[in-house]
């Protein structure tokens, strides 16, 4: 895939979003490196908390992963927990952060 990134339209779900505050975005580059800006802030102040969301988030995807291709969720969830131990176990990026300011708190 190449050209200019296409944004998720979060207009449709307004209403599910509500007063909800995003804390994470994630952009792949093609065999190359995964950019994650995070705020921990609407997580809380317990990083356990940001393990619970991304579990959350391991779900949602394993179930779009379903929708998508046509695999079932179990087998889907089940690649996806494979990637996981296996990025635990080597892993394939060197965090870096970048500079922030005291208000957006951002690590990449």
């Amino acid at each position: 895939m190449s050209g200019k990134p296409v944004p998720i339209d979060l207009v449709p779900y307004q209403e599910l979003i509500g007063d909800s505050r995003e804390f994470l975005r994630v952009w792949a580059k093609e065999g190359g490196p995964v950019t994650c800006f995070i705020n921990p802030v609407p997580v809380g102040g317990d990083p356990a908390g940001f393990g619970i969301a991304l579990v959350d988030c391991i779900r949602h995807g394993a179930k779009t992963w379903a929708r998508a291709t046509g695999i079932s969720e179990t087998e889907a969830l089940a690649r996806i927990w494979e990637g996981v131990d296996a990025e635990r176990a080597r892993p394939t990026d060197i965090i870096t952060e970048i500079p922030t300011t005291e208000k957006d708190g951002l690590i990449h």
